[in-house]
């Protein structure tokens, strides 16, 4: 809180009085008992009807006689001196003479003043009491938990194969040819003969050109979407979309619009409300994207993805589609929910995924035409920056994509069907509904969400009753479920739900068991 030493305050002060009094003076000139009084008025009158003489119409300093002798060029070319001047001269800087740095007492006042913001939101008790579950076994239908075994329903291994030993010996002999860890950037000295060669297998599997490997599923959208988009570019979302969209979107610095969630009527209203915005203000051409997911990670449904890909023809869109949690499970080839509904893979511009999931391994993917993929190998930053996938995870995804190809055939009708099985059970738990339609009944991940829907302030203490529901279960019925969980940072979160993920390793007394284990949970715990 410097201070000003004032010599400026005065000398404005001083003028500002000087003005006020001459014109007290000159109105009092032109009172006549007044110039009689003070004879002084009498010649400051006297000045000022002479001085109007000139400036009056007519007058030799009117601005009318001014110009009709040439005076309009002097005042021009004052102009121009005046605007060279500015136009160089340099930045203003105040100077140091000027202010006075604050002072000790003036430091400690404004110290005690400052309250800084808290680094988090506030945590609940509920969120502080919570303990995840510690698995200690191989993954599949029975995992031990906490000490205990139980039927596993919240993990993602749609497939059934990430405890296949077969998929265990080939990543042991790929440690002991290259260790555990690549240490070192794709672009740098991190890449790997078996890297390439599952992004070949990628490629070929999903019917594109390339594919780029990403060593974080949860950084792959949000280092595809900047790539493509900036900020003078346009990117339609689904409202449902996860927060790695979401957080891809903000970082494109592209303007972001969102539609309601499967709703093709309102993505049509946006896009003609963009077109006739363009013919209104001529704007320049620009890149646009709709941007979507297979399976929806945050409530089980499936896209449309066969009326998407016919507004974005028609209206000239690029689609970007995250198959997460598509892949494998839907399609005759398991390459996600564009196969579903027959969509050519060149009708999807760009697709991106998750290995975590179907493939049972770790890290992302993006697979579309070389210049695409080209491109992020210099602009995707997620691919730029991080140490590339450890060796065997690639070795790992490369033999679940071996296993796809060979028996997908069986498996994703048989994850499918278990879907349809376990929501035909679900929708008679009581004080809880299955999320999702007709049109969504092949999706293996399943949100039951609290029902009546509670209202958005609610949405907390809704959490805390899931929450004893998936503990009184794994305690006391050996199922093991999760809570669906969402980051602060969410544009709007959805109602609270249980998440549980169907596989194909999973039996009809499995599902039986699992449908009968909530609704008992249900019935102790939300009454």
């Amino acid at each position: 809180m410097a201070r000003s030493r004032g010599v400026g305050a005065v000398l404005g002060w001083a003028f500002t009085h000087a003005l006020l009094l001459a014109a007290a003076v000159l109105a009092a000139s032109y009172v006549p008992a007044a110039r009689q009084a003070v004879p002084q008025l009498g010649a400051v009158h006297a000045a000022a009807v002479e001085a109007w003489a000139l400036l009056a119409p007519g007058g030799a300093w009117h601005p009318a006689a001014f110009i009709e002798h040439k005076g309009h060029l002097v005042v021009e070319a004052s102009l121009l001196v005046v605007i060279s001047f500015l136009l160089l001269q340099g930045t203003f800087r105040p100077s140091k003479d000027e202010e006075e740095p604050l002072t000790e007492r003036e430091i400690d006042e404004l110290c005690d003043e400052w309250e800084p913001e808290p680094l988090y939101p506030p945590v609940s008790a509920a969120q502080t009491g919570w303990k995840e579950p510690v698995i200690s076994s191989q993954a599949g239908t029975q995992v031990v938990v906490n000490g205990k075994t139980a039927l596993d329903m919240c993990s993602l291994n749609f497939l059934g194969i990430a405890g296949s030993g077969e998929i265990r010996e080939a990543c042991r002999g790929t440690i002991e040819k290259y260790g555990v860890g690549s240490c070192g950037p794709r672009g740098f000295y991190g890449t790997i003969d078996v890297h390439l060669q599952l992004e070949e297998r990628l490629a070929r599997f999903m019917g594109s050109e390339e594919a780029i490997l990403y060593s974080y599923d949860l950084a792959t959208l949000p280092s595809i979407i900047p790539a493509f988009a900036s900020k003078k570019d346009l990117i339609l979302c689904d409202e449902g979309v996860n927060y790695g969209i979401q957080n891809g979107a903000n970082l494109s610095r592209a303007k972001v619009l969102y539609f309601k969630h499967n709703d093709l009527q309102d993505l049509e209203r946006l896009l003609k409300q963009q077109e006739a915005a363009d013919r209104r203000h001529r704007k320049p051409l620009n890149r646009r994207f709709i941007v979507v997911e297979g399976i929806y990670a945050n409530t089980g449904e499936l896209a449309p993805l066969d009326g998407i890909k016919e507004l974005k023809e028609r209206y000239k869109y690029r689609l970007i589609v995250d198959e997460s949690v598509a892949l494998g499970v839907l399609g005759p080839r398991g390459r996600g929910a564009a196969e579903h509904f027959g969509c050519a893979a060149e009708d999807v511009e760009i697709v991106g995924g998750s290995m975590g999931n179907s493939l049972a391994s770790i890290g992302g993917f993006c697979a579309g035409d070389r210049e695409i993929v080209d491109h992020q190998r210099l602009s995707g930053l997620g691919y730029c920056f991080s140490a590339s996938l450890p060796p065997f995870l690639a070795t790992a995804g490369i033999c679940a994509l071996d296993v796809l190809e060979s028996r997908g055939s069986e498996l994703i009708p048989r994850v499918q069907e278990n879907a349809r099985k376990f929501r035909k059970l679900a929708a008679a738990i009581p004080q809880l509904a299955v999320v999702g339609g007709e049109a969504d009944e092949v999706s293996p991940l399943v949100h039951l969400q609290l029902h009546p829907t509670p209202p958005p302030e609610q949405y907390a203490a809704g959490d805390e009753k899931l929450q004893a529901l998936i503990d009184d279960c794994l305690a006391r019925e050996g199922v093991l479920l999760a809570l669906a969980r969402y980051s602060k940072l969410e544009r709007a979160r959805p109602p609270p739900s249980l998440r549980v993920a169907i596989t194909a390793a999973h039996t009809h007394a499995d599902l039986q068991k699992a449908v009968a284990a909530i609704k008992a949970s249900a019935k102790r715990v939300l009454g």
